[in-house]
């Protein structure tokens, strides 16, 4: 198992300017970060994967679009081509950067509503360009950790089960899934089945608590689910995602309107040790 630490709760755009944050989130005991890719092309990243090389951090990438001209679900073939050619972008800064998964909401556009639920024809949209990405992903040796968001942030998938029954309509090696406490907290009516129901299709786990603070202080079954990631075998990432007021676009996205901790520091080192304890306890 590897314990990863989520760049937003900084910044969505990694530089050296954070090579001293970067530097006791190593000395705390983090194996690796997750780099936000919104911006910066591959050359860039290859640059950053050195100087995470140098600091002795693993990585993986994380990245959405927002952007309802590059939906991947759209009716509208241009916003198709548009997202494919993103994610084309996307996939290509993270092999650069020498990350083996890319994960997000990497299916339709983070916060964009019909105003219903997903139709056929969406369904079927998002099986054909998932099938596209996956075939880029292959390329670049990079797979994709599809995530199911809550109702509150998208409507396309919501549950791990509509995640997992996504990952195999597309049926491609590099499309798998990822597993967020934060989402499963708000739309799972059993969130440890939820895990260990779709294990087959799951690549990455974020480990976020129901308010985005500090995991551990809030009311995930934590013991529950370190004992239900243990068990299944599972033996990769397990990364901290949480949020904050310091960058107000992504504030504005997240919904995050007051401080979830007394400090940023807080949330990753009392979270390594949440992770650590809970783990080696399971």
């Amino acid at each position: 198992m590897k314990i990863g630490m989520c760049m937003f709760l900084w910044t969505t755009h990694l530089t050296r300017d954070h090579v001293s944050l970067l530097r006791d989130i190593k000395a705390t005991g983090f194996d690796g970060v997750e780099v936000p890719i919104f911006e910066g092309e591959p050359a860039y990243f290859a640059e950053l994967g050195a100087l995470l090389d140098e600091l002795g951090l693993e990585r993986t990438a994380v990245a959405a679009m927002g952007d309802p001209a590059m939906n991947l679900i759209s009716a509208d073939v241009s916003a198709r081509e548009a997202g494919i050619a993103h994610m084309k972008w996307a996939i290509e800064c993270a092999a650069a950067l020498g990350a083996d998964r890319l994960s997000g909401p990497l299916h339709s556009t983070l916060g964009h509503f019909s105003g219903e639920g997903p139709s056929e024809d969406e369904w079927a949209r998002a099986v054909e360009t998932q099938r596209g990405v996956g075939e880029l992903a292959a390329t670049s040796g990079v797979t994709i950790g599809l995530e199911a968001l809550n109702r509150f942030e998208c409507y396309l998938v919501n549950t791990m089960d509509d995640l997992s029954r996504l990952v195999d309509d597309v049926g491609h090696p590099n499309i798998k899934a990822m597993y967020d406490t934060f989402h499963a907290n708000i739309e799972e009516a059993d969130p440890i089945g939820a895990f260990t129901r779709n294990l087959r299709n799951i690549v990455h786990v974020h480990i976020s608590e129901n308010d985005r603070g500090v995991p551990g202080r809030g009311n995930v079954p934590w013991t529950e689910t370190f004992a239900a990631i243990k068990a299944s075998g599972y033996d990769d990432w397990l990364t901290i995602e949480a949020f904050g007021r310091g960058l107000p676009d992504l504030a504005a996205a997240t919904k995050v309107w007051r401080d979830f901790a007394e400090s940023p520091e807080a949330v990753y080192r009392d979270g390594y040790r949440h992770i650590r304890q809970g783990w080696d306890a399971a």
